[in-house]
């Protein structure tokens, strides 16, 4: 299936779920996301307009400020200089860059002309890369110059046409500019390509342009392309639409309403992931704010970058939080101007938010870290904390205009509440499919009895009477011991209350009898070593807390735990280092 095969999902007609009982948190028309024929490019321009934002600064970069009215005319001059490039409606353009402003802004410039823009991790291998290209079949490429010298050795390999290059310095300020040249050239990265499929970003904005003109843009026009692991563990494209993107954002909006022009938000999460994008870049342009634009997240600079910038709202992951309350610069930082703190990417237990919001009540701050849980087939946000409506230990309600229910896994009978099953999300949020994937597509995307199209997300949780989500874990990490359900993230919540334990990740590993075990993989606090004496203690203290079937059978200490590109506990990572033995 292709990206314009889709059974494009028109959610008008959705038939609103009868159990919703996080209805009385909301005004009833946030219930419901009416959506229009618009991009996302759009939206946000009339957003703009409406509530004046044209004086207002949109994006502070490295010393410079560009103006909501300069960032739009860089839009539209941006795109006027795609089409006479030869970009084309539903052509998918390929973006390989951090959070730059060009990078920003060719995305909304490429929205405007209907084009599909496929985020890359600039990380990503050569191979990596020019797997990518060639799966969607990319004639158009926008290369951070960091990554150049991996994608000429693979370009002739592909049907890249044109290479635009882009430079963290292009928009700083002269001297930012030249110490970032002089370290490039210290690095020898720094090259002048004479080669005709390269241009740089400064002859790009000179070439030739063609006026771009509207024509009936659709809210399912796909938008943007998110790379994923899906369920199999292999490469995904995620394809949402501009009604996708605009729906979240809608719903940011209806459960924020305070966030305004006066907000400045620090854009860390990265734009090739959807949360880093969504709700830390496009939400805020759309309520006015000023994003501060972060292409290279230092930990031990954290202190200088909330200093410097006193921000109103941080988003991160859990690893950003573990950075902010870890940095032993922070004793005298002032975080009392944060009105929002929003963790997402991944769950925290309940020690870890507490610690959290001691952290920020210690600096000054009024105000609790919001949870949230999302994946990236539903843009970002499923369920969240409201401001002042929170319940520990859970990962909040139902966003605006989007319907959860708990099912049995792999089927389409809803359980009733407090019951354990598979987290499925119903919305205008849910992506058109994965690209050219028809069996992936279908595998998550189910249509139910209720006559609804369901995302089955594999992850496992419970809802109670009031709506309130309570995370489990992901379907694939549950280990059946014995014929008993073993969930890893509850040991690991055991464990991490250990005065010993610094951080615990559990897996399950083969049993000659039980079929599957669990396992502990430790990071230790400073002064402790596993032992033989650790390890008895460990085990009394976790026979004391945890069913005699979820008590780990083997530990293992490492230095850290490893993480993906995003932050997130590398769970295959701990699995190969198993399987190696």
């Amino acid at each position: 299936m292709g990206l314009f095969d889709f059974r494009l999902l028109s959610f008008i007609g959705i038939k609103i779920p009868p159990k919703m009982p996080w209805k009385k948190y909301y005004k009833k028309k946030h219930l419901k996301i009416i959506l229009k024929d618009e991009n996302i490019y759009e939206y946000l321009l009339k957003k703009v307009e409406k509530h004046k934002y044209y004086d207002n600064v949109a994006i502070t970069y490295y010393g410079t400020h560009l103006t909501y009215k300069n960032f739009i005319k860089k839009i539209d001059h941006c795109a006027e200089k795609f089409k006479g490039l030869g970009v084309k409606k539903y052509d998918i353009v390929t973006i390989l860059s951090a959070n730059i402003p060009e990078a920003i802004i060719s995305f909304y410039a490429l929205n405007k002309i209907g084009a599909v823009t496929n985020f890359l991790h600039p990380l990503l291998s050569q191979n990596e890369i020019k797997d990518a290209l060639n799966l969607y079949e990319t004639k158009y490429l926008l290369a951070l110059d960091s990554t150049l010298e991996k994608v000429d050795k693979i370009l002739n390999e592909t049907r890249v046409r044109k290479v635009i290059e882009l430079s963290p310095a292009s928009s700083m300020n002269i001297f930012m500019k030249i110490a970032y040249n002089i370290s490039m050239l210290k690095k020898k990265r720094y090259r002048v390509v004479f080669k005709r499929k390269y241009i740089k970003w400064f002859r790009f904005k000179h070439l030739p342009g063609r006026k771009v003109i509207m024509r009936n843009p659709k809210k399912d026009d796909p938008a943007i392309i998110f790379q994923s692991g899906g369920t199999t563990g292999k490469p995904k494209g995620i394809v949402l639409s501009n009604g996708n993107i605009n729906a979240s954002t809608i719903a940011a909006l209806n459960a924020y309403p305070d966030l305004c022009k006066e907000d400045r938000i620090l854009g860390i999460m990265p734009i090739f992931h959807g949360f880093g994008l969504e709700v830390s870049i496009n939400d805020a342009f759309c309520c006015g704010a000023e994003v501060v634009l972060i292409p290279l997240f230092k930990a031990n600079k954290f202190h200088k970058l909330l200093i410097k910038h006193n921000p109103s709202v941080l988003v991160g992951v859990p690893t950003l939080f573990e950075a902010l309350t870890t940095n032993k610069h922070m004793e005298s930082v002032d975080l009392s101007n944060l009105k929002y703190v929003i963790g997402g990417g991944d769950t925290l237990n309940k020690q870890r938010v507490e610690r959290i919001n001691d952290f920020l009540h210690d600096h000054g701050a009024d105000t609790n870290m919001i949870q949230g849980y999302g994946l990236t087939e539903a843009v970002a946000a499923v369920s969240v904390d409201l401001r002042n409506l929170s319940r520990p230990g859970t990962i909040g309600i139902p966003w605006p205009g989007v319907y959860v229910g708990i099912f049995k896994p792999n089927t389409d009978e809803q359980l009733d509440y407090g019951n354990d099953g598979e987290i499925c999300v119903c919305g205008p949020t849910v992506m058109l499919g994965y690209y050219n994937n028809d069996s992936e597509t279908n595998l998550v995307l189910r249509h139910h009895k209720d006559g609804n199209i369901w995302l089955h997300t594999g992850d496992i949780g419970s809802m109670d009477k009031d709506g309130f989500i309570t995370y489990k874990q992901r379907l694939k990490r549950l280990i059946v011991s014995s014929g008993y359900n073993v969930y890893p993230s509850q040991i690991e919540e055991v464990l991490e209350k250990h005065d010993a334990i610094e951080a615990a990740s559990v897996i399950g590993i083969k049993h000659k009898y039980k079929i599957e075990v669990p396992k502990a993989f430790v990071v230790l606090k400073k002064g402790y070593k596993l032992n033989d004496e650790l390890k008895e203690e460990l085990i009394k203290y976790c026979k004391k807390n945890l069913a005699s079937y979820s008590v780990p059978k083997e530990y293992e200490e490492l230095d850290k735990l490893p993480k993906t590109i995003i932050g997130k506990v590398d769970f295959n990572k701990l699995r190969e280092r198993e399987e190696l033995k």
